[in-house]
């Protein structure tokens, strides 16, 4: 006797047929979640990483006596600021949808998401990036003490950081924007 494969029996979702009735009144297709996206568990741990090192530099650049008198250190605890508060609270979102199981990937919310990814992207990267420069500038010129150059490159390093756990959330709920 022959070896015959039995065809397989699947369910089939009927396509419901628009008014036209033509093949473009397809519902569109949903793409699945990718991690790091919100409400993802990858996602999560980039808003974790996000906050822990926006707000380790913050910390660092509050507890160093004279970063008020360069405006780029200013303007990186102004941008640290807000990456902490961004972070923390779509980390509360993210950790909400993941408790009750709930999708984030409504078109409003991404929409928002995206937005502010940006907004807090660019702002960390142009402070920590200043940051850096006076910070190699005060060191070249011999005109700062060993300690507070220490703590100006740990607070920018840790911006930098910061930038790097935001840049990949930022990336992909633009291109969750993108792609509906």
């Amino acid at each position: 006797m022959m070896n015959v494969s039995r065809p397989a029996v699947r369910p089939v979702i009927a396509v419901p047929v628009g008014p036209t009735g033509g093949a473009n009144d397809r519902p569109p297709v949903r793409m699945k979640d990718v991690q790091g996206m919100p409400g993802t568990t990858g996602g999560l741990i980039l808003r974790l990483s996000q906050f822990v090192s926006s707000l380790i530099s913050l910390s660092v650049m509050l507890t160093t006596p004279d970063f008020h008198s360069f405006t780029a250190f200013c303007g990186l605890v102004f941008a640290v600021s807000l990456q902490s508060l961004w972070s923390l609270s779509l980390f509360i979102m993210d950790a909400y949808a993941l408790l009750v199981g709930r999708s984030l990937g409504n078109h409003l919310v991404v929409r928002c998401f995206t937005v502010g990814d940006g907004i807090t992207c660019l702002l960390t990267f142009a402070a920590a990036s200043a940051s850096a420069g006076i910070t190699v500038l005060i060191n070249d010129l011999d005109k700062c003490d060993s300690s507070h150059c220490t703590r100006f490159q740990t607070a920018t390093a840790m911006a930098f950081i910061s930038w790097l756990a935001v840049f990949p959330s930022f990336f992909l709920n633009f291109w969750s924007l993108s792609t509906h």
